[in-house]
Order: structure tokens, then C-alpha cells, then sequence
């Protein structure tokens, strides 16, 4: 049952982190918006995501919260919403240090995940539980609080208004012909492929004809990883790890013809502009954390290694299954890898 019949006053999104769940995150905003444009909208989010996010939700009021200073950090989220009461909150992390900065939140209704979805605690926080649809995906997940809000079901979608200043910083990082971009790294070493793999896939590409740029943090795993790469090519090519801000990353991707990347931030930035992704992926199912608009362009070994690990399908273990092998990614060839670069480049057309 929809809790609205007009559209409320305020809500509160509360989804502090990972950029790439932010991201999912903001086509549920952006479908309140469309729907209900009257409505005002805070969102509050982890530091990093919060600079994203402002420049690129103009309409929205971005709270941001420093994990790093722990209960004073929550003090001052709550500090800044003094006086502030919302018709609902979207609880939209199921993790118990969202779930007790939930607490300084006044809110008539406070909506989270329903059994299957909600963990750490986090349906003792929230008075409305929204019902879990039947697509796995994380962003399925997040416009199912649009609809229990009471908005009609819609297509996600995205409409991120960035900056001249970052979109002029990446066309002059282009030459004008095809582009790769490959963001290796994610935000853990064991979701990384090898740097092997990375090198034999960029090699193909050269050859194909396409610039290829390195992109990514400015963190060890990413500048690392980066190195080993380049030190496996027999060309040199622009190495823009831990050189952009995340809104030039976001610029750079949308000017690219093609990302390649892990189960990472960078591969969401690419779906939200509409740049198609090739997404490596063997820890996480890819139709839960896929990018979007592109699962189908995935190379996933996730299905072979829950089976290595626990003698059962993808269908038979839980939804959120994670394999723990930290050497799963090697089961990615760099074989599987081209062959999908050469189907992805000839159905989009790139070349």
C-alpha cells in the first residue's frame, strides 16, 4: 500500500557509501523528482560520496557524514538537522552504523528493507518495511522505496548535470579516437583481476585501434596495480590513477567509448552516463552488483566458483552468496575477456 496519495513535503535518503551504491542510489532520487518535484529532498551520505553528489543533485540538500569521527560525526549530522522533521526517512544501508545515525533523524515514517534485504539489525531502526522485488539487483532494491512511497513503478534512469570545467578536463585527455578506459581497481585487492589480464586485453585494444587510459584512486591497491600493468605492455599508455578528482572520472567515462573495470565505483559512474561497461566479476553475483543498463556485457566467473566452493548453483545458495576465494578473479581468461570487448565493440559500434 502506497503511504502517499499527493506528494510529501520532505523525505530523508540516508545511504552513506560505496560510491557505487550512491550512485545506483541516485536514480531513485531522481524518479522522486520526475514524479514529485515540489518535494524536498536531504540526502545524507559518507564524505567522498557527499562531493559527488552535490554538485550533481543541485535540487538536493547533501548532509555529509565523516565516518572517521565516529559519535561526533553523528552529532553534527543531527546538529544540521535540528528543527528538521521529514514525512519519511529511506533507510537505505543495512548497516548498524547507518542504522544508529538513523536515530537523530525525526521522521513520521522510516522505510528500510524488508526481511530478505535488511541485515545488521537493521528492522529494529524502521517502521515500514519495503518489499523486496523480484530482481536481485541493488537498484531494483532502491526504487522499490519509491513505490512503497507511492510513486508509479519507472525505468531508472540518470541526468547528472557535470561541470564545463570537467567535462572540457576530459575531452583534452582524448585524442579523438576510440577510447578504453580501464579502471582496474576496486576497493578490495582479492576483486581485482590480474595485471596480466588487464595488459593482455589493453594490448588487443591498441591493436584494434582504440586509445586506452588507466584510471582509478589515488589509494596503494590502485596505484599498484597500475604500475604492474604498465610494466606488462610494449606501448605506453596515459596512466590517470590517482590523478582525478571522481566528478573528472565521471567526465572522462562519459566521453569514453568503453569501461572496463571490477565490481567497483568507476563501473556505476560509466552506467550513470550511459558509457557501456564491461564488468570482471567472481566475489559478487553480477545480477545483484552489476552495472545496470550492462550486465549483459559482464564476464563472470562467480557462478564456477560457488560452485568450487560450495558444490551448489548460483540458484541453490543465497542471494547475496559471497564467494570467499580471494583468488576467484583468476578464473577470468583473458580470452573470455576479448571476445567480449570484440562482441561489446561491434554491437556498439565503437569502431
Amino acid at each position: 500500500m502506497a503511504l502517499f496519495s499527493t506528494a510529501p513535503q520532505s523525505l530523508c535518503i540516508l545511504r552513506l557509501s560505496a560510491i557505487g551504491d550512491v550512485c545506483n542510489a541516485v536514480a531513485a532520487v531522481q524518479a522522486i523528482q520526475t514524479q514529485w518535484p515540489k518535494t524536498k529532498i536531504t540526502w545524507i551520505a559518507g564524505k567522498a560520496e557527499a562531493v559527488l553528489l552535490t554538485p550533481l543533485l543541485p535540487n538536493v540538500t547533501v548532509i555529509a557524514f565523516d565516518k572517521k569521527q565516529g559519535f561526533k560525526g553523528m552529532k553534527a549530522v543531527w546538529q544540521s538537522l535540528k528543527g528538521q522533521k521529514f514525512d519519511a526517512l529511506l533507510h537505505m544501508q543495512s548497516a548498524i552504523r547507518a542504522s544508529l545515525l538513523s536515530i537523530g533523524i525525526k521522521a513520521k515514517y522510516r522505510l528500510g528493507f524488508d526481511k530478505v534485504r535488511a541485515s545488521d539489525l537493521q528492522s529494529f531502526f524502521t517502521n515500514i518495511k519495503v518489499p523486496s522485488p523480484q530482481s536481485l539487483h541493488v537498484l531494483d532494491g532502491f526504487m522499490a522505496f519509491t513505490e512503497t512511497l507511492g510513486l508509479q513503478p519507472q525505468t531508472p534512469t540518470w541526468s547528472l548535470p557535470i561541470a564545463d570545467e570537467e567535462l572540457t578536463w576530459a575531452k583534452d585527455q582524448l585524442s579523438g579516437k576510440p577510447t578504453l578506459i580501464v579502471a582496474p581497481a576496486a576497493s578490495k585487492a582479492f576483486k581485482n583481476w590480474t595485471a596480466e589480464g588487464y595488459a593482455g586485453v589493453i594490448e588487443h585494444a591498441l591493436r584494434k585501434g582504440f586509445d586506452v587510459i588507466l584510471a582509478g584512486g589515488p589509494g596503494k591497491i590502485e596505484v599498484e596495480l597500475g604500475q604492474a600493468i604498465e610494466r606488462q605492455l610494449s606501448q605506453s599508455v596515459k596512466n590517470l590513477i590517482g590523478k582525478t578528482t571522481l566528478l573528472q572520472l565521471l567526465a572522462l567515462e562519459k566521453h569514453a567509448s568503453l569501461v572496463l573495470a571490477p565490481d567497483s565505483g568507476p563501473a556505476h559512474l560509466a552506467n550513470a552516463v550511459g558509457t557501456p561497461v564491461i564488468g570482471l566479476y567472481a566475489h559478487h553475483n553480477p545480477a545483484r552488483t552489476g552495472p545496470y543498463n550492462w550486465r549483459h556485457y559482464v564476464v563472470s566467473a562467480y557462478a564456477e566458483a560457488i560452485n568450487a566452493e560450495t558444490g551448489k548453483t548460483v540458484e541453490e545458495v543465497s542471494w547475496r552468496t559471497r564467494v570467499k576465494d580471494e583468488d576467484a578473479m583468476q578464473r577470468i581468461t583473458i580470452e573470455s575477456v576479448i571476445a567480449r570487448f570484440d562482441e561489446v565493440t561491434d554491437k556498439e559500434e565503437l569502431l
